[in-house]
């Protein structure tokens, strides 16, 4: 709907102004050229989109413009969505409930916005009517739990949690058999974020999954990596190596909002292929949005959202 298409162009506000300071209001109605054209390339680059997309964009854009030399900046924008859009296509993760409790192990390293992340999505499941527990799991990082237990008092979330340095795999196999008695329909576990060694990091991932296997075979079923958005390009080494790891089956994408760089979450798409479930796009509960390819196509774009006779866009 319209007001999720204004969340989007809100919390990709920063990216918005990048492309049209760099464009200088290219989508505002200007008449295309060989300089604007320039400067949407450089803009795209700027915003992390990569050679790749960046490539595509300006090769439809320039082939509609040869064919049409009165070519306005908004049917520019209206084939930079339409190719994102194409170039998106399957990004959209689908969540469903299976097993109770489904299981979504949060995944990444600290800074990313994982635990902050794990709340946000609890909360967004308890305002669906679903019923959540999340489990304390990262309990190598004192601030970890504590920041957990305050957005689980915060958003009245059913937490599961211990004493720092308690073993995180028992957290997580007190939390399944928690949510198992309550009848729940999910369990949030947030993990940690850094150890010693990256080899420490995905032995304590493993032991995690080992342990919630003992309750469900099937379990986690949905294993999730949280991406700094403001990362960029780099973000993609990132979730190469928990992903040869842990076989991720899902990300989200964080501080999009903060960044001008919201190309990125093309890219990560383009090389891993892994589905795209939420994106974070402000510091409120609700700030953490399912991912929708059109919206954010056009929000890049600030091509606004055409509403149909039905309300959606």
């Amino acid at each position: 709907m319209f007001s999720l298409y204004k969340k989007f162009k809100d919390g990709l506000t920063k990216t918005v102004a990048a492309i049209a300071a760099k464009t200088h209001g290219l989508f505002g109605g200007r008449k295309i050229d060989a300089a604007s054209l320039e400067e949407l390339e450089e803009a795209l680059y700027t915003a992390d989109f990569g050679v790749e997309t960046t490539t595509e964009i300006l090769d439809e854009i320039k082939a509609a413009y040869r064919k049409d030399p009165e070519l306005k900046g908004q049917q520019a924008a209206a084939i930079g969505v339409t190719v994102l859009r194409r170039v998106l296509a399957g990004a959209e993760g689908n969540l469903e409930l299976g097993a109770k409790p489904t299981v979504i192990a949060m995944i990444g390293v600290n800074g990313s916005g994982k635990t902050t992340t794990t709340a946000k999505l609890a909360h967004k499941l308890k305002g669906d009517g679903q019923t959540v527990i999340v489990a304390a799991c990262d309990t190598f990082r004192a601030a970890a739990v504590e920041q957990l237990k305050s957005w689980a008092e915060r958003l009245k979330i059913e937490i599961v949690a211990s004493h720092t340095g308690a073993d995180s795999a028992a957290v997580a196999f007190d939390a399944w058999q928690a949510a198992k008695a309550r009848g729940h329909d999910w369990l949030i576990v947030d993990t940690a974020g850094r150890l010693h060694t990256k080899s420490n990091l995905m032995e304590e991932l493993a032991k995690i999954r080992r342990v919630l296997q003992k309750n469900d075979p099937a379990a986690p079923q949905h294993r999730w990596l949280v991406v700094d958005g403001s990362l960029g390009a780099n973000s993609i080494e990132q979730a190469k190596v928990f992903h040869q790891s842990f076989g991720l089956t899902g990300l989200v994408v964080t501080k999009l909002d903060g960044t001008s760089r919201g190309g990125a979450i093309v890219g990560i798409w383009r090389q891993l292929k892994i589905p795209i479930y939420f994106i974070g796009l402000g510091e409120q509960p609700d700030d953490l949005q399912p991912f929708s390819a059109d919206n954010y196509a056009r929000a890049v774009f600030g091509l606004e959202a055409q509403l149909s006779p039905h309300g959606d866009n």
